[in-house]
């Protein structure tokens, strides 16, 4: 159990370490070991956040519950669900357990987000305090506490929040006048603080319920609490249905389940759309500066969890995540864009917001600065998910055959362009693992032809069968260095590139070569089981969750089974106590950075395990 005294710093922060997460499909909420969620965006995921203390623990905002007094507690998720139960102890042997949920339908997501917070009593009496504060760090705008004839609600900018409950104790304070006013059918902003709050007692058996329901630009309903108390069950059962239809019996299996559903929470349900990370702005290292927002769809990505999640013979996100990115694609005329924003749309420009980050370490911002860049590894991203929905038993339609047809094309005439490469990098180079990905395109578009499911004109087929070859010439003369006897970060470099394990298993060179470069990537840039981006990077981050993985999946294509199987097992206990990853991990102090859940990190060992099993 975590003692009370130990959850936060003296500026109310907790690790990154010690969040979980709960979801509903459209949004994510994130709740440190002593109860207080301090991350909310509302209604989705990619909209600015309500509650948001975990980037600005002043003004950020929160959803407190606590016992009064000291305390210690433990949680877990119920078995097969993004359910998490909290259970608090006292000093005196007493017990509760509070239950977070944000509540599902009867027919799926319900229309309006609704996060529950059930307490029960189970032994012993304790006093618990609560305290609903939205913020106004990540949007700027004051918080409005409105009286209406039907009760309060806040107003932070355009969302509107109420809360219901019972035997929950509220005592928010409330203005006389403005109450008098609603009474007459008379809304208005009131004087009183814009927050609600209450305390109660539990007892043995007592039930005890909270419920923040929140809209945006759109009437809110209001629930009935006993309603919402039913949907937390419900809500049990629906996750715990789903898991139900995930066949994995390999290694790891409660490992590659909560991976499973962490990928699940960033699925947004109302498109598709598969997000990076939930949060944004978390730092990827004591010093700041490298603080990104996550919150948008990256093509990449999406082909990671699509390959994933058809091993899994789950159908219905699969299709729907192909689907999201075929229709982005084609209603950006094809546009090489490497992410989007979760309903398809190209993204804003970035903006940097008041809030100072967590424990201080800022910027934080509203968007990201890669937007834009070239990527040709999309390629192979792209014309990969579509071969590996192919091969899963699925038909494409002439449109789609259209589209990868002009992207095998395209890969053709930009595959000898400098681009930015996986990480991101603001100096183009000739990176060795986008022309991997472009050599993967070419093959995987053939392999589609030789399904029957791309048709091309003959003149196309020669050209990507003709530069398939020259792509391979280049990354042996370019990307092989003698000298390093590994194949390299970009053209003339000596930097090794993590990136490259993800092409253990492609036929484009001798296979000695790929072994040799595991082997260097293995001994220069690993520590312990963790791995770090690419030569040097150490120096201005924590090590990269995913490569750690990436190198498991790799030595156990080439089967090296024993330190596999040892690296996975280590990788594996450095989740937090819920089964979670962020993108990097410290592997000194083992600390958390960078943004949370992180879907690269769960799908790596997702493939890991699979590589393994």
């Amino acid at each position: 159990m975590r003692p009370s005294e130990r959850i936060r710093t003296p500026g109310g922060y907790a690790e990154l370490r010690d969040y979980a997460v709960i979801g509903d499909g459209r949004t994510v909420a994130a709740i440190a070991p002593d109860g207080r969620i301090d991350w909310l965006p509302l209604p989705a995921l990619d909209t600015p956040p309500v509650i948001a203390a975990l980037i600005d623990s002043r003004h950020g905002g929160h959803f407190a519950l606590r016992p009064v007094g000291e305390f210690e507690s433990r949680r877990e998720y119920v078995p097969g669900t993004n359910v998490l139960r909290t259970t608090f102890r006292t000093l005196d042997g007493a017990e509760a357990v509070v239950t977070d949920a944000l509540v599902t339908g009867v027919a799926g997501r319900l229309p309006w987000a609704e996060l529950a917070r059930r307490i029960d009593g189970v032994a012993g009496s304790i006093e618990f305090t609560w305290s609903v504060e939205p913020g106004s760090a990540f949007t700027g705008d004051p918080v409005q506490r409105i009286d209406t004839v039907h009760g309060p609600l806040l107003r932070a900018g355009t969302v509107d929040l109420v809360l219901v409950g019972f035997e929950h104790g509220r005592t928010d304070p409330h203005d006389p006048a403005s109450a008098s006013a609603a009474s007459r059918g008379l809304p208005g902003a009131s004087g009183a603080p814009a927050r609600f709050e209450g305390a109660f007692r539990t007892s043995p058996g007592s039930r005890h319920l909270i419920a923040l329901c929140g809209t945006d630009d759109e009437p809110i309903h209001l629930p009935d609490p006993r309603i919402v108390d039913q949907g937390v069950d419900r809500s049990i059962e629906n996750w715990a249905t789903w898991s139900r239809e995930f066949s994995y019996d390999g290694p790891w299996p409660e490992a590659v389940q909560r991976s499973a559903l962490a990928l699940k929470l960033l699925i947004h349900s109302p498109t598709g759309a598969i997000a990076a990370a939930a949060t944004t702005g978390l730092p990827e290292n004591e010093r700041g500066t490298k603080n990104y927002d996550y919150r948008y769809a990256w093509v990449r990505d999406l082909a990671y969890t699509v390959g994933a999640l058809t091993r899994f013979g789950l159908r219905e996100e699969t299709h729907a995540a192909v689907s999201w990115a075929l229709k982005t694609l084609k209603r950006h005329d094809g546009e090489l864009g490497i992410f989007y924003t979760l309903d398809g749309a190209t993204p804003d420009p970035v903006r940097r917001t008041a809030a100072e980050g967590w424990n201080g370490i800022g910027p934080v911002d509203s968007g990201n600065q890669a937007a834009g860049q070239l990527q040709l590894g999309v390629y192979a991203d792209v014309v990969g998910i579509m071969r590996l929905y192919v091969e899963a038993g699925n038909i494409l339609d002439g449109s789609t055959a259209d589209l990868l047809e002009e992207f095998a094309n395209s890969a053709c005439r930009r595959w000898p362009e400098k681009d930015s490469g996986m990480w991101e990098l603001p100096k183009k180079r000739h990176y060795v693992s986008s022309k991997i990905g472009c050599w993967r395109a070419l093959d995987d578009a053939l392999r589609l032809v030789d399904l029957g499911e791309l048709r091309p004109h003959p003149d196309s087929l020669a050209l990507w069968k003709k530069n398939r070859g020259l792509l391979a010439d280049w990354i042996a003369k370019h990307g092989w260095s003698e000298k390093r006897q590994a194949y390299v970060m970009s053209k003339g470099s000596t930097a090794l590139d993590a990136s490259i394990l993800l092409h253990a298993s492609a036929p484009f060179g001798p296979p000695e070569r790929m072994r040799g470069t595991v082997e260097r990537i293995r001994s220069e840039l690993g520590t312990g089981p963790h791995l770090y981006r690419y030569t040097g990077v150490d120096r201005e981050e924590a090590a990269f969750v995913a490569c750690g993985f990436w190198l498991v999946q790799a030595l156990a294509t080439l089967g090296e089974r024993d330190d596999a199987t040892a690296r996975m097992s280590a990788l594996v206990a450095e989740a937090n106590d819920v089964g979670l990853f962020a993108e990097m991990i410290d592997p000194g102090t083992h600390r958390f950075f960078g943004n949370l859940p992180q879907g690269l990190s769960h799908l790596a060992l997702i493939n890991a395990a699979v590589a393994l099993e």
